[in-house]
């Protein structure tokens, strides 16, 4: 076993430096912009975190070659390239995220300082009764925290973890449920960060931004498949993968937590807590973070009404605004309570910080390799391959669109870059009367999803994995089987909406085919165990 965990890292490494002279001695005088080389560095950034089961190496050696291949193979050029455009640009860009996940930090700091968690966590113990039950209300707590995919994982994971220990469910599911509910629904909700962000991608005549992200809900097979699958395997109790293993473990008492900052011990937390005390805060935090939304977009020029302030606004403001507020509300009330006193509320400033460290570290090396992948110009490579594959595949263009989606999505870690990307492309590729055009772009938008879901470099991945203080790696490994299965469905179902082009058959055909593979999934699952 020792001997494994030292050659596998060798091996990779000597396939790196043999791929990098490779590169050396194929790329011409232009460089490698718009190659497949454009792709070298996710690829191997996510090849080495699934080997050595170590993000923040693989992320870093990833940014390095993606310098490299930016600079040319320059010394000087590397270096600048990895620090002004990858580590210095990744941190501005993110700067706003980074201060919202400190502020959530410090109110998860101060909701378990309260005692409010412990308090849900006795009542759940008492209201919730099975396991199915336990899922179930994570699965519907992420679907009412439609806003944001970022404010959905780490809220959900805060609140529901005590919930899911009680009933046995491993870190690693808990993350799955997470991630399998935020970016989704986000997806699917006109009213959410993502709607405006997609709605900022696009060009028509016809149609506005937010008008088309609706009409495309239907057809988004991945998004509403995957909200279906959770709900499938919840109700029949069936797991497969490496995630029938964690839960195994857990079964034994073995969660597979990450401790953080924040894990207050029962004696640290105050006895007064009661759940009022976990859910007012958390009201308080979404309604904070929609009004900064909502005020956000109101600033931007030609909004006048709610709509287009979601359509105009931006989460990397809004968030921030929403929940320094809602931290202020916070930090009052449980004086008021005296439940902490101001010393202790100020205790968890720090503890709330620390517990984001981790985040902020993969997001800041994550963004870092998508700006070095942008750089190479990998959506021009990319956009190539699409316009390739249109003449006489109409009907299979959805399939071929998701396809496409998914491999960008997983190869950039980045659902909202690889729509901004391709959504301009696919709205070029059919004519605005056209049913594909509004299929084609639900594939695009579910390709996405499906990719992000799969990559361990990800950002929503990341938060989810933060949310249930689960090992990152462990996340990704127990999840990928369940989102391959989900997309195989959807490229399938994508298949049959580019034939038939009605969604009254093609919708419900794919959860039909959702079902049935599952239980076959099952059925072979089961007869495998006998064996």
């Amino acid at each position: 076993m020792k001997a494994k965990k030292i050659l596998l890292p060798l091996i990779a490494a000597v396939v790196i430096i043999a791929v990098m002279v490779a590169a050396y001695f194929t790329i011409g005088e232009n460089g490698a912009f718009a190659t497949p080389w454009a792709l070298l560095a996710p690829v191997i950034a996510i090849a080495l975190a699934l080997i050595t089961k170590e993000v923040y190496s693989s992320l870093f050696i990833g940014v390095v070659i993606g310098a490299v291949l930016n600079a040319n193979f320059s010394f000087t050029g590397t270096i600048d390239a990895a620090i002004e455009g990858g580590l210095i640009a990744a941190v501005a860009d993110s700067s706003g995220i980074f201060i919202f996940l400190v502020f959530l930090g410090i109110i998860v700091a101060l909701i378990n300082k309260s005692g409010g968690s412990q308090a849900f966590g006795r009542w759940a113990q008492t209201h919730i009764k099975t396991k199915a039950g336990a899922m179930l209300a994570t699965f519907i707590l992420g679907v009412f925290i439609f806003i944001d995919d970022y404010f959905n994982c780490l809220t959900v994971g805060s609140v529901m973890a005590p919930v899911t220990d009680s009933h046995k469910i491993s870190r690693a599911k808990l993350a799955f449920l997470i991630d399998a509910t935020a970016a989704p629904i986000c997806m699917i909700a006109p009213i959410s960060s993502w709607a405006a962000a997609v709605s900022g991608c696009v060009e028509s005549e016809t149609y506005s931004g937010i008008e088309l992200f609706v009409r495309a809900i239907p057809y988004n097979f991945y998004s509403l498949l995957t909200l279906g699958f959770i709900i499938l395997i919840a109700i029949i109790g069936f797991d497969y993968g490496k995630m029938s293993f964690s839960e195994l473990k857990a079964q034994d008492g073995e969660f597979g937590i990450i401790k953080t900052a924040t894990d207050d011990t029962p004696s640290e937390a105050s006895h007064k807590g009661k759940v009022i005390d976990l859910l007012l805060p958390i009201v308080v935090l979404i309604v904070a973070c929609v009004a900064g939304l909502i005020y956000v977009g109101y600033k931007s020029e030609g909004v006048n009404n709610i709509v287009d302030a979601f359509g105009s606004t931006d989460a990397y403001v809004g968030l921030p605004w929403g929940c320094i507020i809602a931290l202020v509300i916070i930090v009052v009330y449980l004086m008021a309570r005296h439940i902490i006193t101001f010393k202790e509320a100020m205790e968890c400033v720090p503890k709330g910080f620390i517990a984001m460290v981790p985040a902020i570290l993969i997001l800041t090396l994550a963004t870092a390799l998508k700006n070095m992948t942008g750089g190479l110009g990998a959506d021009a490579y990319v956009e190539g391959l699409m316009k390739s594959a249109a003449p006489g595949l109409a009907s299979f263009l959805p399939a071929i669109i998701f396809v496409v989606a998914c491999f960008l999505a997983f190869a950039t870690g980045t659902s909202w870059g690889t729509f901004g990307i391709l959504i301009p492309i696919v709205t070029s590729m059919f004519a605005e009367t056209d049913p594909l055009f509004f299929i084609g772009v639900s594939a695009c938008l579910a390709g996405a999803v499906c990719g992000d879901h799969c990559s361990p470099i990800s950002d929503t991945t990341i938060m989810a994995s933060a949310g249930a203080q689960c090992n990152h790696i462990e996340h990704v490994s127990t999840q990928l089987p369940y989102a391959i299965t989900v997309a195989a469905v959807s490229f399938v179902s994508f298949i049959i909406a580019g034939f038939v082009k009605n969604v009254y058959i093609a919708l419900p055909a794919a959860f039909a085919l959702l079902i049935v593979t599952v239980l076959v999934i099952k059925a072979i699952t089961a007869k495998k165990s006998k064996a």
